[in-house]
């Protein structure tokens, strides 16, 4: 009776264990589908209209260290080589307008900004090969 009872228990651990195991990897997968949109309603145009919030942003972007970003600028910065390399699949709508209007503002007004940035991460232009528009006035 006690072995019946054990294997009993130990099968219901065993399904305890693989359904927290499958809940945990449905977390992590759909956590990973999707970049934080914890920072979508940061004004993008004060940032590009202002020289000294602006050039932040780029030293960090730019530092192969974070102790010049800000929170938001780390999470950019760890966010950026993904997006460029997934045409900014997990991208919300809303990201990827952000992404453009800052690409190519930079391109067009601040290419002394924009050559590092490129340099850094995107050397061999394929992103703008994949949107030629950002280009265009």
């Amino acid at each position: 009776m006690a072995i019946a009872l054990s294997a009993r228990a130990l099968s219901y651990t065993r399904r305890s264990d693989m359904q927290a195991l499958t809940l945990a990897l449905f977390a992590l997968v759909a956590s990973a589908a999707a970049y934080t949109t914890k920072y979508d309603n940061i004004d993008l145009d004060e940032i590009l209209n202002n020289e000294r919030l602006l050039k932040k942003y780029h030293e960090c972007l730019v530092s192969d260290s974070d102790s010049s970003c800000t929170p938001d600028g780390k999470e950019l910065k760890a966010t950026i080589p993904d997006a460029l390399v997934t045409d900014c699949s997990k991208c919300s709508e809303k990201q990827k307008e952000g992404a453009n209007k800052v690409i190519k503002f930079l391109i067009q007004k601040k290419e002394d900004l924009w050559k590092p940035l490129q340099a850094k991460y995107d050397p061999e232009g394929t992103y703008l090969k994949k949107h030629p528009e950002l280009l265009s006035a």
